[in-house]
C-alpha cells in the first residue's frame, strides 16, 4: 500500500511540474506565472479541487506518441473566491505552449459543463500558442467543443476570461464570446492573424504588441475591458469582479456589509453643473459620491470614454452605471460609446443587476464619418438594449437631454422604473440655438429679436418641469440627496417582476 501512495504522490508531483523546470524558468523570466501559480492567487488559499490531472492526449502522428505529458496544457477544476465556488481552466504554456488539443479541450468543456450543471462562474486562464498543429483537424473540432459551450453558458453564467499570453487564431473566439475580457499588458496579444501573415497578405509591417497587444484592444477595439501591468494585479482585478457579480442568472448578485449611509447627503453635489451651460464637469465624481464607500468598478475605461460603464454598490448591494461623460465629446453619443453601453446593459439584464443611468447628453455624434459606418444601427443597440431590459431601471438626468438621445437613455417611455432630474435639466429636442435657427429662420438677421426668442426657448424649456408635468419625470430632486433617493429607489424595486412576450429570441439590430 505505502508503495502505492508513493507512487501516486510521484505522479502527482510530475504532472505539477508541467513542462518542466527549465521551461518554468523560461515562463518565469518573461514576467509570467505558471498555470498553477495563477489558479493559487485567483481562488481562495487551498480551495482549488483538481480534475483529470492525468489526461494524455492521444495522437500518435509526427512521433508525438514519444512526449505525452499529464495534464496535457491545461489546469482545469474548482474553487472558491471569497466563499463562492467559480470553475476554472488554466493553460499551462510549459506543455507544447499551451496548444490545444482534442484531449486539453475536452478537458475545458468538463468544467464548462459542470459549471453550467452547478450555476456557478468560468473562469479561463489563456496562455495557448493556438491549435496543435500535429493533430489537424481533431484540434479544430475541439475549439468548436469548446465554443459550443460558450455560447450554451452565454447569459446562464458568468464567463471571465483572462488573456495572460499569447492567443492567435480561432483560439480568439472562444475569449470573445465571453463576458469579460481582461489582458496583461507587454505579455499577453490576440489576433485572428499574426504579423507575418498581415506583412504577406496587406504588405502591413506591425508588431504583435501593436496588432494585438493590451493597449490596442483596450483602446481601439474594445476587444478587451481593462489592461493590468502584471499577472498578479489582473487577478487580484478578476476576484474584485467576481465578487459583484451573481453566480449564474437564477441568483441576485452578492449582498456585501457597507460602512456608508444610505440616506448620506453631498452638499458639494449642489454646484457640480456649471453656470455655463456649454462647461463640460466631470461625471466620475457623481458616480463616486452616490457609490457605498466611494468604490466604483469600471468597465472599459480607454475605449468610448464618452460614456461611462461599471459597478457600484449601494446599500451593499450590485448596480450597473451607465453615464455619459460631459468631459469628452461633450457626452454625446457615437457608434462605439452606443456599442460599449448596449452590451454592458445587456449583460446586466441578464443576470439581474440593476441598472442606474446618469444622463448628460446633447444627442448624438453628427458627420459624415458616424452616418456612413452606421450610427443608426449601432445607436439603436442601444435604444434595443434598455427597451428589453426588465431588471430595476432609475435614470437621473443632470443637465441636458436632447433629441432622440434623451429617448436612447433609459427614459421613461423604455419602461424605465424612476426617473430623476435635477433641477439644471434641459429636456428638449434640441439646443435653444439650433431650435430658433429652425423655428424663426426668417429673422435670423435681427440679432435683439434671435436673442429674445433664445432666451424664450430657454426659459420654456431650459428646465425639466414640462418633461415633469407630462410625468415623463418622476421627480424633480435636490442633487445632493441623489444618493438617498437613488437608494431608496432601488430598495422599492428588489421583488420588481416584468417579462417580455414569448419569443424564441430577439433580432438585436447587430
Amino acid at each position: 500500500m505505502k508503495d502505492i501512495l508513493q507512487q501516486l504522490e510521484a505522479q502527482r508531483q510530475e504532472a505539477r511540474l508541467g513542462g518542466g523546470e527549465k521551461r518554468i524558468a523560461a515562463q518565469h523570466s518573461k514576467g509570467k506565472l505558471t498555470a498553477r501559480e495563477r489558479i493559487e492567487l485567483l481562488l481562495d488559499e487551498g480551495s482549488f479541487e483538481e480534475f483529470d490531472m492525468f489526461v494524455a492526449h492521444r495522437c500518435v502522428d509526427f512521433g508525438m506518441q514519444d512526449s505525452r505529458p499529464m495534464g496535457d496544457g491545461v489546469v482545469t477544476g474548482w474553487g472558491t473566491i471569497n466563499g463562492r465556488v467559480v470553475y476554472v481552466f488554466s493553460q499551462d504554456f510549459t506543455v507544447m505552449g499551451g496548444s490545444v488539443s482534442e484531449t486539453h479541450a475536452a478537458k475545458i468543456c468538463k468544467v464548462m459543463d459542470m459549471a453550467i450543471q452547478n450555476g456557478a462562474p468560468v473562469i479561463g486562464l489563456n496562455d495557448s500558442g493556438g491549435a496543435r498543429i500535429q493533430e489537424g483537424v481533431a484540434s479544430l473540432a475541439a475549439y468548436g467543443d469548446v465554443f459550443q459551450r460558450n455560447i450554451t453558458a452565454s447569459g446562464v453564467v458568468p464567463q471571465i476570461s483572462v488573456i495572460m499570453g499569447p492567443c492567435a487564431g480561432g483560439a480568439v473566439y472562444s475569449p470573445a464570446m465571453t463576458d469579460f475580457i481582461f489582458m496583461v499588458k507587454d505579455s499577453s496579444y490576440m489576433f485572428v492573424t499574426g504579423p507575418d501573415v498581415v506583412k504577406t497578405v496587406t504588405n502591413e509591417h506591425v508588431t504583435a504588441e501593436e496588432l494585438g497587444g493590451a493597449l490596442t484592444h483596450t483602446r481601439k477595439s474594445s476587444v478587451a475591458d481593462a489592461a493590468f501591468e502584471n499577472d498578479v494585479e489582473a487577478l487580484i482585478e478578476v476576484r474584485r469582479l467576481v465578487d459583484l457579480l451573481p453566480l449564474n442568472n437564477r441568483e441576485k448578485p452578492p449582498v456585501r456589509p457597507f460602512f456608508d449611509d444610505p440616506a448620506r447627503l453631498e452638499p458639494s453635489l449642489d454646484t457640480l453643473i456649471p453656470d455655463n451651460p456649454n462647461t463640460p464637469y466631470d461625471m466620475k465624481e457623481l458616480i463616486l459620491k452616490l457609490a457605498d464607500e466611494g468604490d466604483f468598478y469600471e468597465l472599459q475605461e480607454e475605449f468610448a470614454k464618452n460614456i461611462i460603464t461599471g459597478f457600484i454598490r449601494l446599500e451593499g448591494r450590485t448596480v450597473g452605471v451607465v453615464a455619459n461623460q460631459p468631459m469628452v465629446l461633450a457626452g454625446c453619443l457615437d457608434i462605439d460609446s452606443s456599442r460599449k453601453g448596449a452590451r454592458f446593459v445587456r449583460f446586466c439584464d441578464a443576470f439581474e443587476i440593476p441598472i442606474l443611468t446618469l444622463v448628460d447628453v446633447p444627442g448624438f455624434l453628427p458627420g459624415t464619418g458616424q452616418e456612413y459606418a452606421g450610427v443608426i444601427k449601432h445607436g439603436a443597440k442601444l435604444l434595443y438594449a434598455y427597451g428589453e431590459a426588465t431588471v430595476p431601471k432609475v435614470t437621473v438626468i443632470t443637465r441636458k437631454a436632447y433629441g432622440g438621445a434623451y429617448v436612447v437613455m433609459a427614459s421613461k417611455h423604455l419602461r424605465s422604473d424612476f426617473n430623476y432630474a435635477w433641477p439644471t435639466a434641459e429636456i428638449a429636442v434640441m439646443g435653444a440655438k439650433g431650435a430658433v435657427e429652425i423655428l424663426y429662420r426668417s429673422e435670423l438677421g435681427d440679432a435683439d429679436k434671435t436673442a429674445a426668442h433664445i432666451a424664450e426657448y430657454e426659459e420654456r424649456f431650459a428646465n425639466p418641469f414640462v418633461a415633469a408635468e407630462k410625468g415623463f419625470i418622476d421627480e424633480v430632486i435636490m442633487p445632493q440627496s441623489t444618493r438617498k433617493r437613488v437608494a431608496r429607489a432601488f430598495a422599492s424595486l428588489r421583488n420588481k417582476s416584468d417579462k417580455m412576450p414569448w419569443k424564441k429570441h430577439d433580432n438585436i439590430p447587430l
